[in-house]
């Protein structure tokens, strides 16, 4: 029994200093933005990782999301005779909720994964370590240029998911299935105000938070977390940990932003 309790203490040790590892890790990310010099082009070319190559999967899905809440929203509203209400049960649903997280999740398994795996491979490689030799801080010069990318993009992207899928529904809804075309913008104009906006907008900006520190913060103590083991075995295990724990994260700040903010 005592066994037990050593190990559950244990754990319980581990996920303590854990969290404390993260949470400093966060602190120096966000010091190197006031940090000279400031790198610029290494946050332009992170914007354009991060962002603009993501474009492509982002409006895939946000075109598909939004045809199909125009396809569901139609039967369903068909049955109380509020077909009117399409672009309003649309728009909302998009803005609100589906817009912010499907990006994350998106950004999550397309540049997380990507970010966790290169700062675990330097990190394995021993390049953050000869960083370090060389006097140069690895957050100032790794960590905060990603981490203004995703705070800049993310926001960027989910705003050109809302308008896909908004533009998909349209399609689905006025084109294929015939609801009035004035009726789906009116009811986007009426039912969409300022809160639904700013819910959106802070989700994104918390969700980007997120994925950068859960996933380049993974990465850089790849050498430090139990049962990752070595080598490239390593950053598989971290990578694919690291994406679960945001997207998890991501969901779980979902909820906890909308009971607060509505």
């Amino acid at each position: 029994m005592f066994k037990y309790i050593e190990k559950l203490g244990d754990s319980a040790l581990y996920a303590l200093r854990d969290l404390g590892r993260m949470g400093v890790f966060l602190v120096q990310a966000l010091a190197g933005i006031f940090s000279r010099p400031f790198r610029f082009m290494e946050t332009v070319r992170q914007i354009r990782e991060i962002g603009v190559n993501s474009f492509g999967v982002i409006a895939f899905t946000g075109g598909f999301t939004g045809m199909v809440l125009g396809l569901q929203g139609y039967y369903t509203l068909s049955k109380f005779g509020a077909k009117s209400a399409l672009g309003s049960a649309v728009a909302l649903s998009l803005i609100r909720e589906l817009g912010p997280v499907l990006t994350a999740l998106m950004v999550t398994g397309r540049a997380g994964s990507a970010m966790c795996a290169e700062i675990g491979i330097m990190r394995n490689s021993e390049q953050l370590d000869a960083l370090e030799c060389m006097a140069i801080d690895p957050f100032r010069f790794l960590i905060t240029p990603k981490l203004l990318a995703t705070l800049i993009s993310v926001p960027i992207l989910t705003l050109f998911f809302n308008l896909i899928g908004i533009a998909g529904g349209y399609l689905v809804g006025v084109g294929l299935l015939g609801v009035n075309p004035g009726a789906y913008a009116s009811g986007i104009e009426q039912s969409v105000v300022n809160l639904d906006i700013n819910l959106g907008i802070v989700k994104s900006f918390v969700f980007a938070l997120l994925i950068v520190w859960i996933c380049t913060g993974r990465g850089y103590f790849v050498h430090k977390i139990r049962g990752a083991g070595f080598g490239a075995e390593a950053v598989s295990r971290i990578t694919t940990q690291a994406v679960v724990m945001a997207s998890i994260s991501v969901l779980l700040w979902d909820y906890l932003i909308t009971a607060v903010m509505l």
